[in-house]
């Protein structure tokens, strides 16, 4: 059946991204360059489309919600996480980008030309993330995955939101809310600072 390859690629992948956070052992002061982490096309092809395809409605699937058009309440109120910032130079090829626990995967074909980007995981009562060059819009959306395992326990649904400097809510994002791994996940057209919300 289409649905269950398209889920079961999924959760592999996410699988994956929830792996490759728990194996780093890196001194926390120090800047962080990762390293581009090789994500076989039809993986990240199928987690746009799943992501693209279910957006609109709520659907409950193996500990996961996706948000459509979600009515918010605040920010999540999470333990403040420090500071990390990560430089990584992504092309044609696309690559994924780790900044802290949080994860941002950008496809092949979404950008035309290299682009040095920065990538800072944020201090404060929320767990947020910027990125910049601020406004980078992509030809293919990137899929940013935000952890929130030190935050406050909420069993609502979720979405990722994209904000102001000051953490105003400016859109709320189609999301699919992985509940039990406490990721959401959410495609992304273009760079900016983004948080969570419930």
């Amino acid at each position: 059946m289409k649905w269950d390859r398209r889920f079961r690629i999924l959760g592999l992948t996410l699988m994956l991204l929830v792996g490759v956070s728990c194996s780093a052992g890196d001194n926390p002061m120090e800047p962080q360059v990762a390293q581009p982490i090789e994500q076989p096309a039809y993986l990240l092809g199928d987690l746009l489309g799943v992501v693209g395809e279910t957006v609109g409605g709520v659907v409950d699937l193996a500990g996961g919600i996706v948000s459509g058009l979600l009515k918010i309440t605040g920010l999540l109120t999470c333990q403040e996480q420090q500071y990390a910032v990560t430089y990584q130079t992504v092309g044609s090829q696309g690559g994924t980008i780790r900044i802290g626990k949080h994860y941002l995967v950008i496809p092949r074909g979404a950008l035309r030309q290299n682009v040095r980007i920065k990538a800072e995981q944020m201090t404060g009562p929320t767990n947020s993330v910027r990125f910049s060059p601020e406004g980078l819009q992509f030809q293919k959306q990137a899929v940013l995955a935000l952890n929130y395992q030190n935050c406050q326990n909420v069993e609502v649904p979720k979405a990722v939101v994209y904000t102001t400097e000051q953490l105003k809510v400016l859109e709320i994002l189609k999301s699919l809310d992985l509940l039990r791994a406490r990721i959401i996940t959410a495609p992304i057209d273009h760079f900016s600072r983004y948080a969570i919300a419930y």
